[in-house]
C-alpha cells in the first residue's frame, strides 16, 4: 500500500531545484536516525534478547493493557511456587551477565509481552574463587608483586540478572500444577527409568477447586474417578471430561492412601 504522502515525498526529495530540497533530506535523515536507534534500543535491552519462552501456547495476559507489575525476587523456587499458588503461569525468562541494569528495561519487555508481574533476581557476578586467589597469591609470590584488595574483588560493574515473566490464568477447573516423576530402577541399564504411578502435586492454586477438596502440594494424585491419572495431559482431559460433576480423588499423602471428593 503507498504512503499517502508519497506522491508530495518523492518529487520533493528528487528535485534538485526546489528550494525545499535540503530541509526534505534533513528530515529524512533526522527520521532514519531515530528509527535506528528505536531499533537499537531494542537490541540493547538485554531482557529481551536474551529472553526465553517456556509456554508454548503464547501465553499472555488477559488484559489487553496489562499493569505490568516489578517485583524484586527472594528466592526462586519458594517464588514460582508462590506465583503458581496465586494463578500465575510462567511465559518465559532473561538470564544474563551485564554491567548496570536500569530496571526500566525489564517493565519495557515485560509490557510488550503482556506479562502481569515480573520477577527480577541480581546478584553481583565475578567473584573469584577460594583456588583463584591462591594462584594469585602464588604467581605474584614468584614475581615479587603486591596483591591489593582490588586484585582479589569482584568483576566491578558485573551483575548476573535473572529475571521469569508471569500471566494470570484464567479461572481453573481443578486448580492445581503437577509433574511426572521418573524413578531409576535398581540395576538398570543408563536412561533406564520406572514412571511413578500418578502425578506429583507441586502448586494447588488458591481458592481452587483443588484447595476446597483438601489436595495438598506434594500429594500424588493418582485417579480420578478411578480412572489412572498418567501424566499432565491425562490429567487435563479427565478434567474436562468430569467438569461440572462431582469426582472422586485417589491420590496418596506421604505413602498413605487417601479419597477426596470435588466439585468439578
Amino acid at each position: 500500500m503507498n504512503h499517502p504522502h508519497a506522491s508530495r515525498l518523492i518529487p520533493l526529495l528528487s528535485d534538485a531545484r526546489s528550494p525545499y530540497r535540503i530541509w526534505g533530506l534533513s528530515l529524512l535523515f533526522t527520521l532514519s536516525c531515530l528509527l535506528v536507534s528505536r531499533l537499537a534500543s531494542a537490541e540493547e535491552n538485554p531482557y529481551a534478547s536474551h529472553y526465553q519462552a517456556q509456554n508454548q501456547g503464547n501465553l499472555h495476559s488477559l488484559q489487553d493493557t496489562p499493569n505490568t507489575q516489578l517485583l524484586s525476587g527472594v528466592r526462586r523456587e519458594d517464588d514460582n511456587i508462590r506465583m503458581l499458588e496465586d494463578g500465575y503461569d510462567l511465559m518465559g525468562f532473561s538470564n544474563f551477565e551485564a554491567e548496570e541494569v536500569a530496571p526500566d528495561l525489564a517493565l519495557e519487555f515485560g509490557r510488550s509481552i503482556k506479562a502481569d508481574n515480573i520477577l527480577v533476581y541480581v546478584k553481583k557476578a565475578g567473584n573469584v574463587s577460594a583456588a583463584s586467589k591462591m594462584e594469585m597469591i602464588k604467581e605474584a609470590v614468584k614475581k615479587g608483586q603486591t596483591l591489593t584488595e582490588k586484585d582479589m574483588a569482584a568483576t566491578p560493574g558485573k551483575y548476573h540478572y535473572y529475571a521469569t515473566f508471569w500471566a494470570k490464568l484464567p479461572p481453573p477447573v481443578l486448580g492445581v500444577h503437577v509433574i511426572k516423576l521418573v524413578q531409576r530402577q535398581s540395576g538398570a541399564a543408563e536412561g533406564e527409568h520406572l514412571s511413578t504411578p500418578g502425578v506429583r502435586v507441586i502448586a494447588v492454586i488458591h481458592g481452587s477447586v483443588a484447595e476446597k477438596s483438601g489436595l495438598l502440594r506434594g500429594d500424588q494424585l493418582l485417579k480420578i474417578n478411578q480412572e489412572k491419572v498418567e501424566d499432565a495431559a491425562t490429567l487435563s482431559s479427565l478434567v474436562r471430561k468430569y467438569r461440572g460433576k462431582a469426582v472422586k480423588l485417589e491420590l496418596e499423602r506421604e505413602s498413605e492412601p487417601m479419597l477426596l471428593e470435588a466439585q468439578l
